[in-house]
């Protein structure tokens, strides 16, 4: 036969059931509440950072800046690397052009620098030639006036420019030079006359004109 439990045993029981229920109550707002209150102070922090450095901002607190991304830092780099490679060989082909332009001056300034002495050199060839020319025909100029009377040589001299003229006296003998001078034009002997006296006059010009 089995033993049914006493009054006191089943009051223990109901009070101990009871109390579990209420444990139970109280422990299920509370859990529900912090799970609320934990993303609302997720929230909080996350607010509370900008608030934090705008406060450090105007409290005169310096504020770093953000880092940069490890994407930017590299590009940039990459950039100032190439930047520098590229600069020493920029340099050397900029020289190398200069020095390529120089050379072409300098090969087009000989080759004219080499067309002025040839010219130079025929021009000196021409201008001997016409002196030898010129004093070989006043040599034979000055023989035929010496060969001449001085009444048939003053009517031709006295045609002549008076620096000319003068010239080709001066080259006779003076006996011979007088009278020509006499036989000429008196206006035109004067001239003439002129022409020898500066000539002969250290102070003047070497050149009768």
């Amino acid at each position: 036969m089995i033993d049914r439990p006493s009054l006191k045993t089943r009051s223990l029981a109901a009070t101990a059931a009871a109390l579990g229920l209420l444990c139970l109550g109280l422990a299920g707002p509370a859990f529900t509440e912090e799970a609320q209150q934990q993303p609302v102070a997720a929230e909080g922090e996350g607010a509370a950072q900008p608030a934090a450095e705008a406060s450090a901002e105007g409290g005169g607190i310096k504020a770093y800046p953000k880092p940069r991304q490890l994407g930017e830092l590299t590009s940039e780099e990459e950039i100032k690397r190439f930047c520098t490679n590229i600069a020493d060989a920029a340099k050397d082909r900029r020289y190398l052009l200069q020095k390529q332009e120089l050379e072409k001056l300098q090969g087009d300034i000989n080759a004219r620098i080499a067309i002025l002495e040839k010219r130079k050199a025929e021009y000196e060839d021409w201008l001997k030639r016409r002196n030898d020319f010129l004093a070989q025909t006043e040599a034979n100029l000055i023989g035929v006036y010496k060969t001449m009377k001085a009444d048939a040589a003053a009517p031709q001299l006295q045609e002549l420019r008076p620096e000319i003229a003068a010239s080709i006296i001066m080259k006779l003998p003076a006996r011979q030079s007088g009278l020509i001078l006499s036989e000429m034009d008196p206006r035109k002997a004067a001239m003439v006359a002129a022409v020898m006296t500066s000539a002969a006059d250290p102070n003047t010009s070497k050149d009768p004109s």
